[in-house]
């Protein structure tokens, strides 16, 4: 069920749609290096295949798995002795695989042009393909798919009589269809493969019908569905309930949520991005750790990935849950920059800029004075042209220490 012509890629409207660079390079024919990364089944390789049956050049497969050194100079040796003709591009799935010395050997052949390359990756390209690799690439991330995008790949297969199931009588409940598109995960290869699973071993029924109903399809994907729309209220009423729960200080309320978020298919990056937006917004400076923590909970979903970084999630809930609270931090910033919003733009004072000069027409300059000269590391000075107080610490746990240090200083003379 890949896709044959650029116009038959779902999803990737971002870098496909109408009049983007992608869509432009490939429907010219003018295709350059370029790296492909995002997850898997997103349409990394269906790309690479619609770009080959759109070009006029040689096309060559190679494998970050099972390709070696050997292979590859004799593919790149090969193009280069047809230099000249139609030109070569060889697409390397997976190609994070290479070790250095293997993307090394590339370097060369796609410097000079020998070959055009069109690498696959499901990691961040910056940080596992070489730089100079890069440096001469077009970089494209491509996204996970949407629910609606999985929706209609699964009734293109139901309706396609050559390559999908459209010779058989299949009926696939809008339930089932709309649990299998979200629970797939933005992946089109395990929607399709959950559906051939599903048509394969469900006998049909008297009037010849195979009929995939809602538990046929838990059954094959051996999960069970939670009322929980990743794209309408379900979504977003849980995730408030999650953030409120942790703000009212309820960790067993929280930690509910965020189960029932996990066991739906909500990516948990998503969960950990609101964790870390939660650390500063609703605990702040009355525990800065919890910032750190939930900075860690999101580089472990990253790392570790599901089932097992729903433990890390946990804990970072937990403790924001149980944290002392102040929003103190979040609002002094919102004020500040509704006060920039609104016009009122404060000059920087003559003893805070970058170089210090004297003004025209003035024998002073103003001095800046340096903090770490004086007693308690601190002095008076202006560093507002119009002084105002955004940030008032609350007393609740760390901040009230902050508030008491802020106190004593504001309250020394000059």
């Amino acid at each position: 069920m890949r896709p044959r012509t650029i116009d038959e890629v779902v999803g990737q409207d971002h870098i496909l749609g109408p009049g983007k660079l992608l869509r432009r390079v490939i429907e010219a024919d003018r295709i350059t290096n370029i790296i492909l990364y995002g997850p898997p089944g997103c349409g990394k390789t269906s790309l690479a295949e619609v770009i080959a049956k759109s070009t006029r050049r040689n096309f060559v497969r190679a494998s970050g798995v099972v390709s070696n050194v050997a292979e590859i100079r004799k593919i790149c040796d090969r193009a280069r002795n047809e230099l000249g003709g139609m030109g070569t591009i060889l697409f390397v799935d997976e190609i994070h695989r290479f070790n250095k010395s293997q993307q090394d050997v590339l370097l060369p052949y796609v410097e000079d042009g020998t070959v055009v390359l069109i690498g696959a990756t499901t990691h961040n390209p910056n940080f596992f393909i070489n730089t100079p690799l890069t440096s001469r690439s077009l970089v494209f991330e491509l996204k996970a798919l949407a629910a609606a995008d999985i929706a209609k790949l699964l009734e293109r297969a139901l309706a396609d009589r050559e390559r999908g199931f459209g010779a058989l009588k299949v009926e696939l409940s809008n339930e089932a269809k709309e649990f299998l598109a979200q629970i797939c995960e933005g992946d089109a290869r395990h929607a399709l493969t959950a559906l051939e699973i599903a048509v394969k071993s469900t006998p049909e029924d008297e009037k010849g019908v195979i009929a995939l109903s809602l538990g046929v399809i838990q059954e094959c994907v051996q999960r069970k569905a939670v009322r929980y729309d990743k794209t309408e209220d379900g979504h977003y009423d849980t995730i408030s309930a999650f953030i409120k729960s942790i703000r009212g200080s309820d960790p067993d309320a929280a930690v509910y949520w965020l189960g029932k978020m996990l066991v739906a298919g909500e990516d948990p990056r998503f969960i950990a991005r609101r964790l870390v937006i939660s650390a500063s917004e609703d605990i702040g400076n009355a525990d800065p750790r919890g910032l750190s923590v939930a900075v860690a909970a999101m580089q472990a979903c990253d790392f570790v990935g599901m089932p097992e970084c729903a433990i890390n999630l946990a804990q970072a809930t937990t403790y924001l849950a149980g944290a002392p609270k102040s929003n103190a931090s979040c609002m002094a910033i919102h004020e500040a920059m509704a006060d920039v919003e609104s016009g009122r733009v404060q000059p920087v004072p003559e003893h805070l800029k970058n170089k210090h000069v004297r003004a025209i027409g003035s024998n002073e300059v103003t001095e800046y004075k340096y903090p770490h000269d004086f007693a308690d590391h601190y002095v008076k000075q202006a560093y507002l042209t119009v002084p105002k107080h955004y940030y008032r610490p609350t007393d609740q746990g760390y901040e009230l220490t902050i508030a008491n240090r802020l106190k004593s200083l504001h309250q020394q003379s000059v």
